[in-house]
């Protein structure tokens, strides 16, 4: 058994690709390898800023010869498809017809001859670097290779020999054998390697960590104890700390100081100039509170211990808040109102319109949905007046991500009421599973009306997110309503908010640019829905099959009642009685449908109390007719505990009508009733879900 050692040294590769390279690589190797038949004890791969590398243990020396089968089309399939087969075929298979119980296919037996493995493992690797696919790629000189950025260099080795990996084919010469370089400037010198082992140990003696867990590890370690000596502490940043770690192939922690005077600018500011931007690491004092300190993880030693590198990070950063805080006195000469104007200048999409035109829209939603969120109506007008009026500040052009947070503090400063600043703040929440819900009603009101304007404009100019596209997260604006909805137990009807939203962009954007009826777009939406409460509820660990359940009746647009409905549901099956009635459901369910095909009609009508003859048969249909009854009442009061209690009464009447009656009478009159008796089990228990869907 031997070892491949697989390396390729680059210019720099942005960061946020790196862990998906190192992946597809590692995928792409092994798949090649098992595609010719050669076993591996393990693989692992690495990448660094300027290198993505690969070893993999346990590879034979020697390949064994072996047949392989592979069945392939029918043999009445389109000529295209059979073609399509047979040439991709290796020279010498040999294709037979068979007969099988699907009909008469195609199939080949492939032989795979043995030999050296390295005489198959430079075909495997070359193909690996083609197809990793790399978000962005590019070309460099004259070659007509596509790679993240340009390739310097290639190790190659495998039993600790170099493999003839043939890149230079395509107008680059890039040097393959044993030898790589250690960090750009500490450490340029080439070296040879002899395996993985040599390999990371003399990358690390020349100033490069290869495991990117470990320069991880080794950035946070360092960073708090920096903060701490300083008597701060760090605040740390997942997000941070990986893209760091994607930058620096010698992870130096740093800690240098803001200039005091920019302490005054709000804390989001500070951060995101401080972290987003500059990638630094923020600091904390003991209250919480922002601490004048930052850590920059640079990629350099420095015989002055990092004097130089904290001095320049100090000089960058103070330029850049110099501009913040320009932008922060500026903005607030300006009212926010005064900047409405300034939205008729910015396209919120071409099928849409500006942004004056959404804000109108949202106005109006947010009004009518005042109401349900216990909001005042000239509060929420005002709110969603406001609530887009920051993008035409200085700060939010020049960072964008504080949109809606500056829009607070301008607000604010204006002196508007809290609950109209804070609607601007939070009506783009939430963003996300892990974002807090909106939970104060002005800005639940504005939220939903952005979000449901949003998604109704998307849905109206046909823009609806595809399975494997959402370029406007309308998702992630519909998971957003379901939990601005549920989380604050709002009583919405959708199909009537829906219709109003569409009727708003209708007149404001114009019937032309509309492509779907309302009448589409309605019903489309609240199945979007469905799919999103679904998402929603699964990631709360309730029953798949309960919500399904739930979500086939049909007509029900009101998601908190659909999620109170779910959850007594669930209780029910989870219980002794539910457990039992479900049994018996899925039998006279099963009995119903083989009788119906076999006989070619429904037996939905009421069953004749007269033709009633046995004791158990008559106690359930008494009990059926009450159930009906009761469970239809409790529903319409939307007491779904107690539907589910009348339907727990009737396990045991089922339970005996199915041991002491036969349905499938000799007397076809007989045998009837029972058979609608039957129907009337799966009609009681349909008032509350369709129990079809649950499982078991």
């Amino acid at each position: 058994m031997a070892e491949l050692l697989f390396e390729l040294l680059s210019e720099e590769i942005p960061a946020r690709m790196q862990k998906r390279a190192a992946e597809d690589l590692r995928r792409l190797v092994t798949e090649g390898l098992k595609a010719v038949g050669l076993p591996f004890e393990q693989a692992e791969a690495h990448v660094t800023p300027r290198r993505l590398a690969l070893v993999a243990d346990g590879i034979p020396t020697v390949r064994e010869g072996a047949g392989e089968e592979r069945r392939g089309p029918n043999v009445k399939a389109p000529e295209r498809a059979r073609a399509g087969f047979l040439n991709a075929l290796p020279e010498g298979s040999r294709v037979e017809e068979r007969e099988t119980a699907k009909g008469t296919f195609f199939f080949a037996v492939v032989e795979r001859e043995g030999g050296a493995t390295r005489n198959v493992l430079p075909s495997i690797l070359t193909e690996a670097v083609d197809k990793l696919p790399w978000p962005k790629s590019m070309r460099w000189g004259s070659g007509r290779m596509r790679w993240v950025r340009p390739l310097r260099s290639v190790i190659a080795l495998f039993d600790g020999e170099v493999l003839a990996v043939d890149l230079d084919g395509r107008g680059h010469d890039i040097p393959v054998g044993d030898r790589t370089t250690g960090h750009r400037f500490l450490a340029p010198k080439p070296f040879a390697v002899a395996d993985f082992a040599d390999y990371k140990q003399k990358l690390f003696q020349s100033k490069v960590v290869l495991d990117a867990a470990e320069r991880r590890v080794r950035i946070l370690r360092r960073a708090r104890t920096l903060a701490e000596e300083a008597g701060l502490s760090l605040n740390e940043d997942e997000g941070l700390a990986d893209e760091v770690t994607g930058l620096v192939e010698w992870p130096t922690p740093l800690m240098g100081a803001i200039d005091p005077g920019f302490m005054e600018l709000p804390e989001e500011v500070l951060t995101a100039v401080v972290k987003t931007h500059q990638k630094y690491f923020v600091c904390r004092k003991g209250d919480g509170s922002l601490a004048d300190r930052f850590i920059v993880v640079s990629n350099m030693e420095t015989a002055d211990g990092g004097g130089a590198v904290v001095a320049g990070n100090e000089r960058v950063l103070r330029a850049r808040l110099s501009d913040a805080g320009f932008h922060w006195d500026a903005d607030r000469a300006a009212t926010l109102e005064s900047r409405v104007p300034k939205l008729a200048d910015i396209v919120f999409h071409a099928g849409l319109g500006t942004m004056d035109r959404k804000v109108e829209r949202v106005r109006s939603l947010a009004v009518s949905l005042s109401e349900a969120t216990g909001a005042a109506g000239r509060e929420a007008d005002r709110a969603a007046l406001l609530c887009k009026a920051d993008l035409g500040t200085g700060m939010v052009h020049e960072f964008p991500e504080l949109q809606g947070v500056m829009g607070r503090y301008y607000a604010s400063n204006d002196g508007e009421a809290d609950a109209v600043a804070d609607a601007v703040a939070e009506h783009y929440s939430p963003l996300g599973p892990g974002d807090a819900c909106p939970t104060k009603p002005v800005s639940v009101a504005v939220a939903l009306a952005d979000k449901i304007d949003t998604l109704v404009g998307f849905w109206a100019i046909g823009e609806k997110p595809t399975g494997s596209k959402d370029p406007f997260a309308l998702r992630r604006a519909a998971l957003g309503v379901v939990r601005l909805i549920t989380e604050n137990g709002l009583r919405v009807p959708l199909s009537k908010v829906f219709s109003d939203a569409y009727g708003k962009i209708e007149d404001l954007c114009g019937r032309d640019a509309i492509g779907a009826p309302v009448e589409d777009v309605v019903p489309s939406i609240l199945s979007f829905f469905a799919d999103r409460l679904k998402v929603f509820l699964k990631g709360g660990g309730v029953r798949r099959d309960a919500i399904d359940a739930v979500l086939a009746l049909d007509g029900d647009d009101d998601l908190v009642r659909l999620l109170a409905r779910v959850e007594a549901l669930t209780d029910f099956l989870d219980s002794g009685d539910g457990a039992n009635l479900l049994t018996a459901y899925k039998r006279a369910a099963n009995i119903l449908r083989v009788e119906e095909k076999r006989d070619g009609k429904s037996y939905d009508e009421a069953p004749d109390p007269n033709v009633l003859t046995d004791d158990a048969e008559r106690k359930l249909f008494g009990a059926l007719d009450i159930a009906v009854a009761n469970i239809g009442a409790a529903v319409e009061d939307e007491d779904f505990e107690k539907a589910m209690g009348f339907l727990a009464r009737l396990r045991g009447p089922v339970d005996t009508f199915f041991e002491d009656v036969t349905v499938n009478a000799d007397d076809p009159i007989l045998r009837e009733n029972r058979l609608k008796l039957l129907n009337l089990i799966r009609k009681a228990l349909s008032g509350v879900a369709d129990f079809s869907k649950i499982e078991g």
